[in-house]
């Protein structure tokens, strides 16, 4: 098997899986208990606090434990809104961001607040003076990923934190995907929230975090016994956590020699499969994460070509949402510009360290065979005639 599809999940890292053992059965105190074996447990929390924190130049009392991206992007926009509510009701954000951006915004508009989508361009960026333009006076939060899970457009957000941190406002952004690609510094940025997931970042599922600036006025969604500086009560996952951070440590450690290589099979990805008729890229050419290569192509639909490239042994994943055109394909791909059956068609490829030049050697040679018996038998023919 030939695992392309790190942008959905990844394998724990054998050094994180041996860092997190002990915490199960060895050192599996408590953190809030006062004997030795729990505050082996707060030890191994705080460690694991400071090491992300210094992947990301902040403070480790900035950062808040969660259960993974999901929860902190929640955490930090009903937080923000419902702590803010007096000052206003405004939110920002785009047209692409994860859908659990996007649903916790249309659940904060059933309850009163407003949100502005920002559009974007065929590439994925969002235009600065437009998000500059829809500031105003009652809006409490702008949010805005920094690279999309999708199509790997890497937004600027040194720009776009000099524009909100002019405003009244805070602005979280979505580095799930970006975290030990691309360097992260949360005081260039502006940022006044960032959120993280380890299983992104070949460390384990279930856990993940929530960068908080000082000062940032923001409510718990977690109430309890008073854990992670009163804003996420619960009872600490000490194992994950500490496997966490030993992924960020070991990630940031290894970004300089990783990147560059896989960046390399990701262009080589790219400029062949271009060479197949009727194949586009989508996202931007350049402004891209190093791992990341997103692909239309025409008169087939992506879940056929995902079950083709997964019978013959290279898991990959596809922006489309089901296999029919009647139903709606990704909304990223649409907000882009894409027609819904090019969006249909789409392929993502997403490279992790243990990929190899051989591996894409293989993807270069069956997937344009897969795409040429696809189109052979293609019920799009008869909507747009014989193929070029």
């Amino acid at each position: 098997m030939i695992y392309m599809d790190h942008s959905a999940t990844t394998p724990v890292d054998k050094r994180v899986l041996e860092f997190m053992l002990p915490y199960f059965d060895k050192k599996y105190g408590n953190a809030s208990s006062l004997h030795s074996m729990g505050q082996e447990a707060k030890k191994a929390l705080e460690e694991a606090r400071e090491k992300i924190a210094k992947v990301i130049n902040a403070d480790p009392s900035e950062i808040y434990f969660t259960s993974g991206g999901t929860e902190s992007n929640n955490f930090a926009i009903k937080g923000i809104a419902f702590a803010n509510k007096d000052k206003g009701k405004h939110i920002i954000t785009t047209k692409i961001e994860h859908d659990c951006v996007l649903n916790t915004c249309k659940w904060l508009e059933k309850i009163g607040f407003e949100v502005t989508y920002l559009d974007v361009d065929r590439y994925g960026l969002i235009d600065s003076g437009v998000l500059e333009a829809s500031l105003r006076d009652d809006t409490i939060l702008v949010s805005i990923m920094h690279a999309n899970n999708e199509i790997g457009t890497i937004q600027d957000m040194e720009e776009i934190g000099k524009i909100v941190g002019e405003s009244n406002a805070y602005l979280h952004t979505d580095a799930v995907q970006s975290v030990t690609k691309i360097p992260i510094d949360v005081k260039k940025m502006n940022v006044d929230m960032l959120s993280i997931s380890s299983h992104k970042i070949f460390g384990p599922k279930g856990v993940g975090c929530l960068y908080i600036r000082k000062g940032v006025k923001i409510d718990p969604l977690m109430h309890g016994g008073g854990h992670e500086g009163g804003l996420r009560s619960g009872t600490e996952n000490i194992a994950g956590i500490a496997g966490f951070g030993e992924a960020m440590k070991i990630g940031e450690e290894e970004r300089p020699r990783t990147m560059p290589r896989l960046e390399k099979l990701r262009d080589k990805i790219i400029d062949n499969v271009l060479k197949i008729d009727n194949t586009f890229l989508n996202g931007h050419p350049k402004k891209r994460l190093p791992i990341n290569a997103n692909f239309s192509f025409r008169f087939i639909e992506g879940e056929s070509l995902v079950l083709l490239l997964d019978s013959r042994g290279i898991e990959a994943s596809t922006g489309s949402a089901c296999s029919s055109k009647s139903l709606e394909p990704s909304h990223v791909l649409l907000a882009i510009g894409l027609k819904p059956e090019d969006a249909h068609g789409s392929l993502r490829i997403t490279l992790g360290k243990d990929n190899t030049e051989k591996d894409v050697d293989y993807l270069l040679k069956v997937l344009p065979e897969i795409v040429s018996e696809l189109r052979e038998m293609s019920p799009f023919k008869k909507d747009y005639g014989e193929f070029e």
